[in-house]
């Protein structure tokens, strides 16, 4: 058995990328996200399966993650979304991707960088319309950088854009309002540049509001099967594409008043059994499940107990227990009739679903299936 794998089925991936298709409408792309190793999926392995599926183009974070999606997929379109330092940057061109601008002096160094490699650099407009993080929230403004843009030999205006902020809160007005803002800038720059590429639409967006897909969405949560409103995944037709696996290394005895790991945080209440799997956080099974977890083994769910070690967990198996070492245990993932859906991890720990996929760490391998 495997000490921790993370099992990742990639025709749940395929399959989420063409219900993402389906769900768009008047010809807009997908963008499939694949930033962060596929939020903790596997960046390669998941990129051929969502052009499989559908996706068209592909979306990435870091000039690191540039070079490494640029290398292996070289004819598809990339953008690069975040803010580029100097070596982020030669990362990011040296890799063919499209890079986001949102101020004039990045505009002038992409020129310059441009006219040294000999071709134009591809440029997203950002438009801050309330997000409050990267990007120019004046729209003149970004009206104006679009124009130098355009302007610019060195340069190839290829897109405007703006990111939401609350698409994945239901009872929030602002999505409206930001959808609103981004529309007036998005209609004034394709009546001057009509060949642009207007883009705003995350995975939240694309289920919430048509008028948000324009003509390509970014989508990442759901093209990993992880639920945007942080519910059932069902409920949007995606299929979660990571489970997560571990075994029972050992079956021990406790008496009543027997405590297991770090702080006697918990005290068998009665004479029970007690599971050790060989995980804990240093994989990614976040301390503040603790006494607030369960795990499949044999189908059943089973109680973790006591302190989340770096490379231990302890489960209640209950007085007269079948489970036997090397049973395997799932974390996240299905076994018999029982699920655990990520998004159930996340709500006990008070977080979000790709924060838990993402947090899965380096020493879990990925399987690809």
């Amino acid at each position: 058995m495997a000490r921790a794998l993370a099992r990742i089925d990639l025709a749940a991936v395929e399959r989420n990328c063409a219900r993402l298709v389906s769900e768009l409408r008047d010809g807009a792309e997908l963008c499939a996200v694949v930033k962060a190793d596929g939020y903790g999926h596997g960046a390669d392995s998941c990129v051929s399966a969502a052009l499989a599926g559908g996706a068209t183009r592909l979306a990435v974070a870091t000039g690191a993650e540039a070079a490494q999606i640029g290398r292996r997929f070289p004819q598809i379109p990339l953008l690069t979304m975040g803010a580029l330092a100097a070596d982020d940057l030669e990362d990011a061109l040296a890799a063919g991707s499209e890079v986001a601008v949102w101020h004039e002096d990045f505009r002038r160094l992409l020129s310059t960088r441009g006219r040294a490699q000999g071709r134009p650099v591809r440029v997203h407009v950002k438009y801050d319309s309330g997000m409050g993080r990267l990007g120019n929230r004046d729209p003149a403004a970004v009206l104006a950088l679009a124009r130098a843009c355009a302007a610019d030999p060195e340069l190839d205006l290829a897109g405007v854009w703006t990111h939401f902020a609350t698409a994945d809160e239901l009872d929030s007005s602002f999505f409206g309002e930001q959808l609103d803002r981004f529309t007036a800038v998005a209609d004034a720059l394709r009546a001057e540049f009509p060949g642009i590429t207007v883009h705003a639409a995350n995975s939240a967006a694309v289920f919430r509001d048509p008028r948000a897909h324009f003509d390509m969405a970014r989508c990442g949560v759901a093209v990993y099967g992880l639920d945007p409103f942080q519910g059932d995944p069902a409920e949007c037709g995606l299929t979660p594409a990571m489970s997560l696996r571990s075994y029972v290394a050992d079956v021990k005895r406790f008496s009543a008043g027997d405590s297991a790991g770090y702080g006697q945080t918990w005290r068998a209440p009665s004479d029970t059994c007690v599971g050790v799997l060989p995980l804990g956080y240093g994989d990614g099974v976040r301390r503040a499940l603790s006494n607030n977890a369960d795990v499949l083994v044999r189908g059943r769910r089973r109680p973790l107990v006591g302190t989340v070690s770096m490379d231990n967990i302890t489960i209640d198996l209950g007085p007269d227990t079948d489970v036997e070492p090397g049973d395997e245990a799932v974390l996240i993932g299905s076994q018999g009739e029982e699920s655990i859906l990520t998004e159930e991890m996340a709500r006990r720990i008070g977080s979000i679903n790709y924060e838990v996929t993402c947090g899965i760490s380096v020493r879990v391998p990925r399987e690809a299936v």
